[in-house]
Parts: structure tokens; C-alpha cells; sequence
């Protein structure tokens, strides 16, 4: 009788604590625990091992497959044909810059959990005057807390459409000397790099993330940007070594908002990079510089890589991200860039696509790409069934992701 007794009171505490935990306040402040101990447990179960290296390709690979065409409802890449001859060299800036810049800082705005993308890009707008938050940016390109990553052409897709009174451009290749410039000039940058966090979410954890910034001065005499952090607080010092260090890890992109009557200004310090085709080509030769000076650097490797995918050169660019993987990249590197998978579905490699998948699946299971993305190899090994339901998981894990309804109907319009 005394267990039975047990037996019911652990249930009734068990109903109670769910019904509790529906309590917004309440979850709020739990949620973030209860998916740290189911990550952690996910990675005891399923131990975090090295991103898998490249299989062994045939003799003669295939440079691209004709079909089926797939035109992503919100593309990442353009149609471009490269410019030849790029130098590398640094973006004209002005001659004498200020030694000392500290723009007037928006309110610091607190990131929530997997938020740091819409908490920068809302101080960003707050700054010219925009009155919101980061959960106005989130419900429209994260609508699920658990969505661990938002892409710089999301954030750009709610600039323009939610905020069509400032221009917004984002460009990749940047250098300390353009980020300076433009501070100097009163706008702002915000820029994604790599982030080392305090805590380990499995064993094993490298600790290393996708994390943005949003630059608002910089200090000469200490050689340093000054930036709010929405992870870690604002107005903190972050050395032009250190910060140019764990930018590279992101292509070194940046991303601007002005008010159109800054447009001339924003102009003159892009200087050719205003075009954006010159400014890939240009950040692909400085990412083939990188590598000439250091041939182990995996993250220049991969820029390279995420630059000729941009020019749809597929083959080289899966080859280029073998290296990559060949010399070690960071275990959630797949969470923010998705360059091999277009690289390798686009060439027929599918093993190195599934492999990529499912590394990024194990480390991210509601990775909206990831699981686009394995939807499309099993999609062109003739799956049709698996690749929709793949494809309805990465819009459940997004429900404004695009490229998923696309995705499924395009299948559901093929013969």
C-alpha cells in the first residue's frame, strides 16, 4: 500500500511539474537547462568525434549535375561570373583616421538562449532610431527558440523588409582598417565570428561557436575595437589581433545598415567592393593568399571553399573543403555554413553529403539545413518519400523557412 502510495505521489508531482513548466516565466528561465542536460546526455550517448574526413573519390568525379534544378526560395548564392585578375590588396580608406572613436551606443540589449543574431541586429537598428526588440526579430526569422542559428542573409532579409527605411548591405573579405573606416564615418558594423564558450555542452566539447558583434568605436592606443557583446556585456575591448583571428572563421563578413543618405559615404569606403562579384572574387584571392602563407590553415581553406561555391564552381570547391576537413574544423562549423553540402550534392558526391548531414544532424538535430540538405541526396538517389519527410522536418525546425516549402514543392510538382 506505502508504494502505491509512492507511486501516485510521484506522479502527481511529475503532472505538476509539467503544468508549472508551461508557466511562460517558468520556462523561460528552465528551458535553457533542460536542453543543455538533453544535449549533454545526447553527447554521452552519442559521443562527439572529429567532422568525418573525405571518402575516396572515383577516378573521374562529376563537376556538376544539370538536374534537378534547385533555386532556393531565399539563395545564398548569385548567379555570377567571376571577375579575373582581383588583387587581394586592402580597400582604399582615409588617409588620417581619428585615433580614438566611440559612437554613441544603443540600450544593451541581453541575448535569449540561441538569440545572439537578433539581440546585435536589434541594438544595430536601435541605434538609428528603430523601436524594438530582439524577440521582433526572432519571430519572424527564428520563430522557435530552440533554432540555434541565424545566417547574416536572414538578419539582411529582416532589415529589408522590416526596416526598408536604412539600407543594408553585407559583404565578406573585410579588414580591420574597413571596419575602422567606417566607424570613423558613424555607422556602426556588425560582423560574425568565432566564439569560445565558458561551459562544455558534452564531453568533449571544443566549446567553439558562431557568435556576432556589433562594432561601435574603436582605440588606437590599445588596438582595440570597442563592441557590445550581447552574450557578455557591452561596451567591452576586443583586440584587432584577437577579433581579425576569430572573424576569419566567417569569411571575415560584415554587414552595414545607413540611412539612404549615407549611401555616398558607404559607397566611397567599399570603393570597388560596392560591386558585389568584385568583392567575392576578391575575398576568394585572399583567402588562396592565406593559404600560400599557411597551407595547415583549415578556416582559409574553407573560405576559399565558401567562394567558389558562390561562383558555382563546385568541383574545386569540394575539393577545397576536403582539405578543410582534412586539417580539423571546430564540431559545430556546419551549424552556421552550409557551403559542402551545395559543394557535394552539386558534384554527385552524396557519401560526403550524407556524411556531412549527419555529422551536423548528431551535433544540431534541429539544424533546418542540415536537414534540407539531406533531404536533397536522398531526394537525387530517388527517395522521394524519405527526402519529404526530411524536407518537412527542416520546416518544422523553421516555419519561415522558404527554402523547405520550396523544397517540398518542388517535389511535389515533379512527374
Amino acid at each position: 500500500m506505502k508504494l502505491v502510495k509512492l507511486v501516485a505521489a510521484a506522479a502527481l508531482l511529475g503532472i505538476v511539474g509539467m503544468l508549472v513548466y508551461q508557466i511562460p516565466a517558468v520556462n523561460s528561465r528552465l528551458s535553457w537547462r533542460v536542453d543543455f542536460a538533453r544535449t549533454y546526455l545526447r553527447g554521452v550517448v552519442n559521443p562527439v568525434e572529429a567532422m568525418p574526413t573525405p571518402l575516396p573519390q572515383p577516378a573521374v568525379l562529376v563537376e556538376e549535375f544539370a538536374t534537378p534544378t534547385i533555386e532556393l526560395a531565399q539563395p545564398t548564392l548569385d548567379e555570377l561570373t567571376p571577375t579575373p585578375e582581383v588583387s587581394p590588396t586592402s580597400t582604399p580608406t582615409p588617409t588620417a583616421l581619428p585615433d580614438y572613436i566611440a559612437l554613441p551606443p544603443p540600450s544593451w540589449e541581453k541575448q535569449d538562449i540561441n538569440n545572439c543574431g537578433p539581440a546585435s541586429l536589434s541594438m544595430y537598428l536601435r541605434f538609428w532610431g528603430w523601436q524594438g526588440d530582439q524577440f521582433d526579430i526572432s519571430e519572424v526569422i527564428k520563430p522557435l527558440r530552440e533554432d540555434r542559428n541565424v545566417n547574416v542573409e536572414e538578419m539582411d532579409y529582416y532589415a529589408r523588409t522590416r526596416a526598408g527605411w536604412l539600407n543594408t548591405e553585407y559583404r565578406v573579405g573585410g579588414n580591420i582598417e574597413l571596419l575602422k573606416a567606417f566607424l570613423a564615418e558613424s555607422i556602426p558594423v556588425l560582423i560574425e565570428e568565432g566564439f569560445i564558450m565558458d561551459e562544455a555542452y558534452w564531453p568533449n566539447d571544443d566549446r567553439w561557436a558562431g557568435h556576432y558583434l556589433l562594432l561601435t568605436g574603436y582605440d588606437e592606443a590599445s588596438q582595440s575595437f570597442i563592441a557590445h557583446d550581447s552574450f557578455r556585456g557591452p561596451d567591452l575591448y576586443f583586440t584587432y589581433e584577437t577579433l581579425n583571428k576569430n572573424w576569419q572563421a566567417f569569411n571575415r563578413v560584415y554587414m552595414l545598415l545607413y540611412p539612404p543618405d549615407r549611401e555616398e559615404t558607404v559607397r566611397r569606403l567599399l570603393g570597388p567592393h560596392w560591386d558585389v562579384e568584385y568583392n567575392r572574387q576578391y575575398a576568394l584571392e585572399a583567402a588562396e593568399a592565406e593559404i600560400a602563407a599557411d597551407a595547415e590553415d583549415a578556416f582559409a581553406w574553407f573560405n576559399l571553399g565558401t567562394n567558389l561555391v558562390y561562383f558555382k564552381r563546385y568541383g574545386e570547391a569540394g575539393r577545397a573543403y576536403d582539405q578543410a576537413r582534412v586539417l580539423g574544423l571546430p564540431q559545430r562549423m556546419l551549424r552556421y555554413q552550409f557551403g559542402p553540402f551545395f559543394a557535394y550534392f552539386h558534384t554527385g558526391r552524396l557519401d560526403d553529403l550524407f556524411a556531412m548531414t549527419e555529422y551536423a544532424l548528431a551535433r544540431t538535430p534541429n539544424s533546418e539545413e542540415a536537414l534540407l540538405w539531406h533531404g536533397w541526396g536522398l531526394y537525387r538517389q530517388g527517395n522521394q518519400n524519405e527526402a519529404v519527410s526530411y524536407f518537412q522536418q527542416a520546416l518544422e525546425a523553421n516555419p519561415n523557412y522558404y527554402d523547405a516549402q520550396y523544397a517540398l514543392d518542388f517535389v511535389s510538382e515533379s512527374p
